[in-house]
């Protein structure tokens, strides 16, 4: 008899916490590779797998396989005559309860699997494009079940993030290295500045122009290679470009630059532009003691323009990685989130500052039939009361002074999609009104027209103001509260997610030894008491700075939360509080101090297991016992 759990029979709950568990730690391949292997052992299936598709050549190519307990290499396939191809097509959930065989008879892969039954939901790009699929078959039938179904709109849209942020991610690397092979090559003088105006950078070009190398001048300033009236020329020009919007901080030198290099003086011409990087300001200098005009700085700008860009995107795609953990209260918003994401419903997110309401907004969005279209976000408490209205509806040319050309309106950018108001608490109240008609009526008019556009648009409002108190004080209309008040969710603040603490903290610390180059020790059991201490008045946006000030001073290998949370006791060598020693734990709670217990005996062993000075003999167990247990609870050593 097949011991696996029939899908009718699966416990929604038990699946979630078990998909993120095997899931919460892991980015890139080994996230693709947890996720099918943790959904086929979640919802009992014969096999689960997530590929990428080449549209070109009408193929999926597999990210992860998972088929009968082991996964399978390199695995691709042609989509026509496969259940695989209505989903691609079609851009929606596909699922095949029984008689897959009948339906695909030319399909050599199920027969080989023996299949019954199929599952699949598509990997979706911001813009509604097919980026690939996520799937799940078995060899028994798979009866409808829709929380199932929305379970598994989650996690392929968990999974179109990490696709997405990986492409994004080789996207930047790419352009960084051509930005830099044609820095290198072009023919033209390019000299990197800082804010006080010191070389940073020179490429060959500059180097043969001021006949030195660029270790002998970086670090010394551009004046040195400038006569007196073009070193004032290029003060006053830094200047006009720090008062320049982002979007028009670069100009041509008029008249150019008169250069000094050793006993060689000359006119160059020249353009300046401006960067931002890590907070601080850059200067790009060109120069060519040429009459023709400078090709190279436009390609650079552009270049520098799209890295900026895709720097962004990455920044926004890998939110999804950001719901970690297994704490009641999470799980309690998640189901939330699968209850309400298939519908149409008006959602209330609420939730302290930096709980991540936004990424609840996201992935509503992602997991409901609207996720082939854009969620516009709006920051209520970021725009200017003034200017409020034509954000949300648009306004026509010469609607007010200063409307020089047309411009559409969040809510029309939204129609057919999603429409994310965050901090909707700070909306003026002579705008409430406006929204009201909105959410009640679908229409509005543009400022500066008569015309009544009609949409469709879901609408997602988060808060971290008592609406109710506001509505007392006569800040927010009590019709529209009702309004926006269909399906509220409550996102528990950090200090209420117990374990939850530990596991963002390990993960930020990955996240930012990723970046500095660094690799550091799993948490000890002192250390994440001492996290769970914290009462967490930012939550999750303090953790992460928290986790980034520890890695930054850490010692050797070990994060310094003593740096990072100076107000917090240092507990590392105090016992258990009494109520803590006396409390009965649950299963999970043994294996998580298992699992650290047995990670701090492998980072001491440097993750030798047998042997006198192995974990096995420090922990005072068999070398056979100690690589079963590291098997069972999937202890991985990081890269």
């Amino acid at each position: 008899m097949d011991p696996r759990p029939l899908l009718c029979d699966l416990d929604e709950d038990l699946a979630l916490r078990s998909i993120l568990r095997g899931t919460a730690t892991e980015t890139g391949q080994g996230f693709f590779f947890a996720l099918v292997e943790s959904l086929a052992q979640a919802l009992g299936t014969y096999g689960a797998w997530v590929t990428e598709y080449l549209p070109e050549q009408r193929r999926l190519r597999a990210l992860a396989f998972w088929l009968d307990g082991h996964f399978l290499p390199h695995w691709e396939h042609h989509i026509d005559n496969t259940p695989c191809q209505r989903v691609i097509e079609t851009a929606e959930l596909v699922h095949y309860p029984d008689r897959v065989i009948e339906l695909f008879p030319t399909d050599p892969d199920l027969k080989a699997a023996q299949a019954m039954s199929y599952m699949g939901a598509p990997l979706l790009d911001e813009d509604g494009t097919v980026l690939g699929h996520m799937a799940v078959l078995d060899s028994r039938p798979m009866p409808p079940q829709p929380r199932v179904e929305a379970l598994f709109r989650i996690f392929a849209a968990r999974a179109a993030a990490e696709l997405r942020r990986v492409r994004a991610e080789t996207a930047v690397r790419e352009r960084e290295e051509k930005l830099g092979r044609l820095v290198s090559t072009a023919m033209d003088a390019i000299i990197e500045l800082d804010q006080q105006l010191g070389v940073t950078l020179m490429n060959p070009a500059a180097e043969k122009i001021c006949g030195a190398s660029a270790a002998a001048v970086v670090g010394r300033g551009i004046g040195e290679l400038l006569d007196e009236a073009s070193r004032g020329k290029l003060a006053g020009l830094v200047s006009e470009l720090n008062a320049r919007s982002a979007g028009e901080r670069s100009l041509w030198i008029p008249g150019g630059l008169s250069v000094r290099c050793g006993a060689r003086n000359f006119a160059a011409e020249a353009t300046l532009s401006r960067s931002d990087a890590g907070g601080a300001a850059f200067y790009t200098l060109i120069l060519r003691d040429v009459n023709e005009r400078i090709e190279a700085e436009r390609k650079i700008q552009a270049l520098t323009d799209e890295t900026e860009y895709l720097r962004e995107e990455i920044r926004a795609l890998h939110n999804f990685d950001e719901i970690i953990g297994g704490s009641e209260p999470l799980l309690h918003a998640l189901r939330d989130v699968a209850q309400v994401a298939p519908t149409d419903s008006t959602v209330l997110i609420l939730g302290e500052t930096g709980t991540g309401k936004e990424l609840f907004a996201r992935a509503i969005h992602q997991a409901s039939p609207r996720a082939v279209r854009p969620m516009v976000r709006v920051n209520c408490a970021a725009i200017p009361a003034n200017l409020m209205e034509s954000e949300f509806f648009g306004h026509e040319r010469g609607a007010f002074t200063g409307a020089t050309g047309k411009r559409v309106g969040r809510f029309a950018l939204a129609d057919g999609g999603t429409i994310f108001l965050d901090e909707v608490g700070e909306l003026p109240f002579d705008l409430q009104s406006k929204l009201l008609r909105v959410l009640q009526e679908g229409e509005f008019e543009a400022v500066g027209s008569s015309r009544t556009q009609k949409i469709d648009v879901r609408v997602i409002a988060a808060t971290n103001r008592d609406l109710t108190k506001e509505i007392e004080a006569g800040r927010f209309r009590e019709d529209l509260y009702y309004r926006l008040n269909v399906f509220p969710i409550a996102i528990p603040p950090l200090r209420e997610r117990g374990d939850d603490i530990s596991l963002l903290a390990e993960a930020f610390a990955r996240q930012f030894g990723k970046r500095f180059g660094r690799q550091f020790a799993a948490l000890t059991p002192a250390c994440a008491r001492r996290l769970k201490a914290y009462n967490w008045p930012g939550n999750v946006r303090e953790l992460a700075n928290v986790i980034e000030r520890a890695a930054i001073t850490a010692q050797g290998n070990r994060l310094n939360l003593d740096r990072a949370l100076p107000d917090t006791p240092d507990i590392s060598t105090l016992p258990p509080a009494p109520e803590e020693q006396a409390r009965v734990r649950t299963v999970r709670e043994l294996e998580d101090l298992e699992r650290r217990n047995i990670l701090l005996a492998l980072e001491q062993a440097a993750w030798r297991v047998a042997g006198d000075k192995g974990a096995a003999a420090l922990l005072g167990m068999r070398p056979s016992t100690l690589s079963s247990r590291i098997k069972t609870l999937g202890i991985r050593r990081s890269q």
